[in-house]
């Protein structure tokens, strides 16, 4: 009787290290294939076959306000939303659009507010380093403003001195996106 009952066991391993090897190459697979674009720090993107539809207009220049409202629920990885802005450069970079044709503006406020802090005060709320920095500090450098709403600021009370000097503080999001789209900025909210 116990050789038996150790046989089903060994097979029940067995049956189990497939189930995670499966899962394992599974994970691997879903990740081949992503790759960063110009914005190395966050926003993969995948490659899409060459007769994809509804391809940007490479000589078009696209005006886009990005509404930040997710900080996400893990303070040590980059915001969802932030990420969206990085992977919206990365794939219009990887159709042919110059970045001097993209006049993208992204307002962090609401529970998004968080990610403009300066290291030292998203580390005494969170315990680690402001992720979004670096992702904010590189799309700067490639002439996307990310910005904070101060009325949030405020609201959540924080400092104006607490927010990273790579991110202006704004009158407050609600007049910046409706400033942006009076100038012909599409909103996208995230």
């Amino acid at each position: 009787m116990h050789v038996i009952d150790r046989v089903f066991a060994s097979l029940a391993l067995a049956a189990l290290g497939f189930v995670f090897a499966g899962s394992a190459m599974a994970a691997s697979a879903s990740d081949a294939g992503w790759h960063a674009g110009v914005i190395a720090s966050a926003g993969k993107i995948h490659p899409v076959p060459k007769n994809a539809v509804f391809m940007p207009d490479r000589a078009a220049t696209y005006k886009v306000v990005f509404a930040l409202t997710h900080p996400g629920k893990d303070a040590t990885e980059v915001s969802p939303a932030l990420e969206r802005v990085a992977r919206t450069v990365n794939l219009y970079a990887s159709a042919g659009v110059p970045l001097d044709h993209l006049k993208f503006v992204a307002i962090a406020y609401g529970p998004a507010t968080e990610i403009a802090l300066d290291d030292a005060h998203y580390q005494q709320l969170h315990h680690v380093a402001n992720p979004n920095l670096p992702v904010i500090r590189e799309l700067h450098q490639h002439g996307i403003e990310v910005a904070v709403c101060g009325q949030a600021v405020m609201e959540h009370h924080y400092r104006f001195e607490w927010v990273d000097p790579a991110v202006p503080v704004a009158l407050s999001a609600l007049t910046t996106i409706t400033e942006l789209q009076q100038q012909g900025y599409a909103l996208m909210p995230l």
